[in-house]
C-alpha cells in the first residue's frame, strides 16, 4: 500500500527534476526525443494536439493560428485527392487528422523519431477510423523506410531544424519523392547577423541556448541563402524561402502575455515564459527567422 501511495509523488518529483535539468541548467544539453518526452501532450493549443507556433496573419486563437499554418503548409504544397504524402515529425498527428479531412489525399505516411507521441497519434488516429489511410511510423527523418520516388508530396512542419542534419533530409526527401514531387517546409532558420557587438552576442547566446534545449545540431543553424542552397545541392528547383517572422512570433509574443495562456505546462516550464513575456518581440525572437520553404524536384 505504501509503495502504491508514494509511486505518483516520485512520478512528480521526476517530472519536476526532469524540467530543472532542461530548463535551468544551461550547460546541459538535452536530446529532442528527451524534450518531447518530458513535454508529452501538454501542447499550446488550448483544445487540440497542435505543436506549432501558428499562423497570425488573421488568427485570434492559438487553435485558429495553429489551423491556419497547417492549410499555409497544405495549400502551398498543393495538397490534394491522388497526392501520397510523407509527413516528417507529425507530432501527435494533428495536421495528418486535418489533412485528412479536408485535403483528402490518397494516403498519408508519418515518421516521427519520438515513440511516445508516435503511440499516441496512431490512438487517435484509430479513433478517427483513419489507420487505413494514415500510416505512422517510428524511425528518423534522413533514414525514410519509403522506396525511390514513390511519393508526390513531402511536409516538415516545425521540425526540421531538429533533424541530424536537415541538409541529409533534403536528400532523402529527394530520393523518395517522385518526378514533379514538392517539398513543404514551416521551418526556424538563423536570422542575419546584427553587425552591433552587444546585439550580435545575444544573437549568439540565443542559439547556444536554443541548440542545447531543443535538440538543434550546429549544421542546422544556418541563413536563408545557405538554406537554398543546400536545397539547390540536393536536387531541388526552383525553390522558394518566404519569412513569416511577422505574422508568428509578434502576434504569438502578445498572446501568451495575457494571464493563463501557459496553463497546460508545467509551472517549471513557465516560469521562463513569464520572465520573457514583458520584454519586446523583436529583443525575445530577433536571433531567429521563421520561413515557409517551398522546393520542387524537377520533372
Amino acid at each position: 500500500m505504501m509503495a502504491h501511495d508514494l509511486s505518483p509523488r516520485r512520478g512528480r518529483l521526476r517530472e519536476a527534476l526532469g524540467y530543472l535539468r532542461w530548463g535551468y541548467l544551461p550547460w546541459r544539453t538535452t536530446s529532442v526525443t528527451g524534450v518531447y518526452d518530458l513535454l508529452g501532450t501538454r501542447a499550446l493549443s488550448d483544445h487540440g494536439l497542435y505543436l506549432n507556433l501558428g499562423y497570425w496573419r488573421e488568427a485570434r486563437t492559438i487553435d485558429g493560428a495553429c489551423q491556419a499554418l497547417v492549410r499555409l503548409v497544405a495549400d502551398t504544397a498543393a495538397l490534394g485527392p491522388g497526392d501520397r504524402l510523407l509527413d516528417v515529425g507529425f507530432g501527435f498527428a494533428e495536421q495528418d487528422l486535418y489533412w485528412m479531412e479536408t485535403c483528402r489525399p490518397r494516403r498519408i505516411i508519418g515518421v516521427n523519431l519520438t515513440a511516445s507521441q508516435v503511440e499516441v497519434a496512431r490512438a487517435r488516429v484509430a479513433a478517427r477510423g483513419l489507420a487505413d489511410r494514415i500510416t505512422l511510423l517510428t524511425g528518423s527523418a534522413t533514414a525514410v523506410p519509403l522506396r525511390a520516388a514513390s511519393v508526390e508530396k513531402v511536409t516538415a512542419l516545425e521540425c526540421a531544424f531538429h533533424f541530424e542534419t536537415r541538409a541529409a533530409f533534403f536528400r532523402e526527401a529527394s530520393r523518395v519523392l517522385r518526378p514533379g514531387g514538392r517539398l513543404v517546409l514551416a521551418d526556424v532558420i538563423a536570422a542575419p547577423t546584427p553587425a552591433a557587438w552587444a546585439a550580435r552576442l545575444r544573437h549568439r547566446a540565443s542559439w547556444a541556448a536554443m541548440r542545447a534545449k531543443w535538440g538543434v545540431p550546429p549544421a542546422n543553424v544556418v541563413s536563408q541563402a545557405a538554406y537554398r542552397q543546400q536545397l539547390e545541392a540536393s536536387g531541388f528547383g526552383p525553390v522558394a524561402v518566404t519569412s513569416l517572422w511577422e505574422d508568428v512570433f509578434p502576434p504569438l509574443h502578445r498572446w501568451l502575455a495575457q494571464p493563463g495562456r501557459l496553463r497546460r505546462f508545467h509551472p517549471l516550464a513557465r516560469l521562463p515564459w513569464y520572465a520573457l513575456r514583458r520584454l519586446d518581440a523583436r529583443f525575445v525572437y530577433g536571433a531567429v527567422d521563421y520561413v515557409l520553404v517551398s522546393a520542387d524536384k524537377p520533372a
